[in-house]
């Protein structure tokens, strides 16, 4: 079992990596049920914050968190259709950057990404993070559709904190009827409305199983069974798959948290938060002793 030393002690090297664009949207939206329509400038940031401090202080050691800099990516070129910032609450929008400035304030790895999307970035933290032996298990923070085809085995696994699942290559089987490796054709077939691309009319979710478990990929299957939509699925294909080639990091050693840096006390005295430094702090003190 791969095991890490620290301070005479050996412990298990657990990457998180955290979709920060899920979880800003999450409590923006959980503190609307409470704030009565009146939205703190920094609210939603701060629950993230919080999230990924609580994450530290439970004992996560190697962590990183990717978030949409931008909301629109390279698939906007390929895709007219495909999701973009329209509709967004401006001031949720207007919490992404101050959030990647406090995480890295923070010492926490974060990931903006401008031309590929938070999606893209954990696919590819996962990709440089498996190839590293001492890496027990990955663990990808966010229910995303499409995150499912990182998964691989019980090592590389999606963690939904909403739902409270973790589900590994069995549990991604038991959700969608496929292997992980094929979930990009799989939402190309039925579509991803989050997204913004309908799927191949008529093909649901059992069927799309059933055809890529007989034939595997779609560029595998009969002419016949596509006929004319061959071509989109194979759009809608590339749109579902996740690059893995952003050059975020080049050891895994990168991502262990070492405590705030000094700026991180502005960012908790701007966000209204001091507790976010005084928790920080102890967290780091504890792993130093």
């Amino acid at each position: 079992m791969p095991v890490t030393r620290r301070h005479g002690v050996y412990y298990r090297m657990i990457v998180h990596l955290i979709d920060g664009t899920y979880e800003l949207f999450r409590h923006f939206y959980g503190l609307r049920r409470f704030n009565k329509g009146e939205d703190s400038p920094f609210g939603a940031a701060i629950g993230v914050l919080n999230t990924v401090l609580q994450m530290i202080e439970q004992g996560a050691t190697h962590l990183g968190v990717a978030t949409d800099h931008v909301i629109e990516s390279f698939r906007n070129d390929l895709w007219a259709d495909y999701k973009t910032g329209e509709g967004v609450e401006p001031a949720l929008l207007a919490q992404f950057h101050p959030l990647e400035e406090a995480l890295a304030a923070m010492g926490v790895a974060v990931w903006p990404m401008v031309e590929l999307e938070a999606d893209d970035a954990l696919a590819s933290a996962a990709h440089i993070a498996a190839r590293d032996p001492r890496v027990e298990k990955i663990s990808i923070w966010s229910p995303d559709k499409d995150l499912a085809q990182c998964v691989r085995g019980d090592r590389v696994v999606q963690v939904d904190r909403k739902g409270e699942k973790i589900r590994n290559e069995q549990g991604v089987r038991e959700k969608f009827g496929v292997d992980p490796y094929l979930i990009p054709d799989f939402l190309a077939l039925v579509g991803d409305a989050a997204d913004g691309y309908p799927g191949i009319p008529r093909i649901g979710k059992a069927t799309a199983a059933a055809l890529l478990n007989r034939y595997g990929p779609i560029e595998k299957f009969p002419p016949s069974v596509l006929g004319d939509a061959r071509p989109l699925a194979l759009l809608f294909k590339d749109l579902a798959t996740l690059r893995t080639d952003a050059n975020l990091f080049r050891a895994v050693d990168e991502l262990r948290w070492r405590g705030p840096t000094s700026a991180f006390a502005e960012y908790a005295e701007r966000f209204g938060d001091t507790r976010l430094l005084e928790r920080s702090l102890k967290a780091a003190g504890t792993i130093a002793s």
